[in-house]
């Protein structure tokens, strides 16, 4: 599928249509630490895997994540691994330090259009996510990382796979994401970017990696409070801005 390449975009939300959200450490604070659980988890099913100890396994875990974009990427293609199980057991996890959210989810009910999201997780996993915080009503729809064929993002291949699935129209859209480098692609594609940027609470590891790609026209809004800029900024009179 061949995404024409729109740039620049209108900056203002009047003309946002369709609302797609990231999930993890976006719609809930990265200092839940939630991928603590998940990061152990992938280290103990490679083990069992593999056959392999748990030093070896968490090697290969990362290695894979630097070569491959994703650990999950990296044992599909090096040991023909069928992602099913994979994906339900590492996503097994306790979500109970997840706060529920009334506020986030009567901003993200009050935007006009569809609201859905686009995670690199699984769809299980983020409805037990949103169920926790209690904003599952608000949503129109989850894509994950089976609906782009496991290809993550930040790869142009998954938001192209992503755009057919949804059927949405990538220049009336608006898309919130807690890592800079994945609005990259939805920039050039002609969607309204924002930056879910993390506050200084939560895992050193994740500031760094959600800083990467920071810098650059494809940020074109930057929060550290979500439900606030919906409200503020996406529902006030001035969002028809362009």
């Amino acid at each position: 599928m061949e995404m024409p390449e729109k740039s620049p975009v209108p900056r203002g939300f009047g003309h946002v249509d369709t609302w797609i959200f990231d999930l993890d450490n976006t719609l809930y604070p990265p200092a839940c630490d939630l991928f603590a659980q998940v990061d152990q988890r992938m280290t103990a099913f490679i083990a069992d895997y593999l056959g392999v100890d748990a030093a070896e396994a968490r090697r290969i875990q990362k290695d894979f994540y630097v070569e491959h974009g994703t650990t999950l990427s990296g044992l599909m293609a090096v040991h023909g691994m069928e992602p099913a199980a994979f994906l339900d057991f590492v996503h097994r996890i306790d979500v109970s330090g997840v706060s529920p959210d009334a506020l986030l989810g009567k901003a993200i009910s009050a935007l006009p259009g569809r609201k859905i999201i686009f995670t690199n997780g699984s769809c299980a996993h983020a409805e037990n996510v949103v169920r926790q915080l209690g904003i599952d009503h608000a949503f129109d729809g989850i894509y994950d990382i089976v609906t782009t064929g496991y290809e993550p993002k930040p790869r142009r291949s998954a938001y192209e796979r992503f755009v057919e699935a949804s059927g949405i129209e990538p220049t009336r859209a608006a898309m919130f994401e807690d890592i800079a480098r994945n609005l990259e692609v939805p920039h050039l594609l002609g969607m309204v970017t924002v930056w879910v940027k993390p506050g200084i609470q939560g895992p050193e590891r994740h500031h760094t990696y959600s800083h990467e790609g920071a810098e650059g026209p494809h940020i074109h809004h930057v929060t550290e409070e979500l439900s606030g800029f919906l409200a503020a900024t996406c529902l006030a009179p001035s969002a028809a801005a362009k």
